[in-house]
């Protein structure tokens, strides 16, 4: 079975078999929609076991039981829609050259951020309290950078990058361009997405943001470069 989500209207989910559903797109609580959505299932003949309850957010309302939350505006979701490809498409290009361990171009259900993310290779120190997921996603260096439409403290659309465990001087430095900055609390550095938006090539304005703290990063925690990176030329280095 796959789900597609056609234009601003329909949600379709369609098996290999030929069977088709389809939802419509509106404003309607979230209880009514997952009600739909179940029905949408039991048509197809398809029995799953779905969590019921909506993670990393405050205050979690069961799907079943959510009729607080009924708002739907198409042409919003439209647009993220078409951030999220838009990026993805500049997250591929900065993902290439990389030779060494890296993530897909994902997006996280839970936060909304489509992230892409970089492995040293090496182990790294394990972190104090973390819970059993969070310390299997940071047992080795990292240096991610992604797009989310912003919440807690940043309470509008941004990139970020960052690098986990975070080298000594990074929050010191300047990445480009000139609308970022980094944000203590959190960790990471921000890119507003309206200063990419309204750069005069956004584009370059994006990986300018992503290279450069990568860059930054890297040097600082004394990754194997050579080895990790392909040259500007498109050669191999030899190991």
């Amino acid at each position: 079975m796959w789900t597609q989500i056609v234009g601003k209207t329909r949600l379709i989910l369609r098996t290999s078999d030929g069977a088709v559903q389809k939802i419509a797109l509106r404003p309607r609580s979230v209880a009514k929609f997952y009600r739909a959505y179940l029905a949408a299932l039991e048509n197809v003949d398809l029995h799953v076991k779905l969590w019921p309850v909506p993670v990393e957010v405050e205050h979690p309302i069961r799907f079943p039981d959510d009729e607080q939350h009924a708002a739907y505006d198409p042409e919003y979701a439209n647009r993220f829609w078409r951030i999220l490809v838009q990026a993805d498409d500049v997250f591929r290009q900065f993902r290439a050259p990389f030779l060494g361990k890296c993530s897909p171009v994902h997006f996280f259900w839970g936060s909304f951020d489509l992230a892409v993310t970089r492995f040293s290779g090496r182990r790294a120190p394990e972190r104090p309290g973390a819970d059993r997921i969070t310390r299997e996603a940071y047992s080795h260096e990292v240096i991610s950078a992604g797009f989310w439409p912003g919440s807690g403290d940043v309470q509008q659309a941004a990139f970020y990058a960052y690098a986990a465990p975070e080298p000594a001087g990074l929050r010191d430095l300047v990445p480009q361009p000139s609308a970022v900055y980094y944000h203590p609390p959190m960790g990471i550095f921000i890119l507003p997405y309206a200063a990419v938006r309204t750069a005069s090539s956004p584009v370059d304005a994006l990986l300018a943001f992503l290279r450069s703290t990568y860059d930054a990063a890297a040097d600082l925690a004394g990754w194997d470069r050579p080895a990790l990176e392909r040259p500007a030329d498109g050669s191999h280095r030899g190991r």
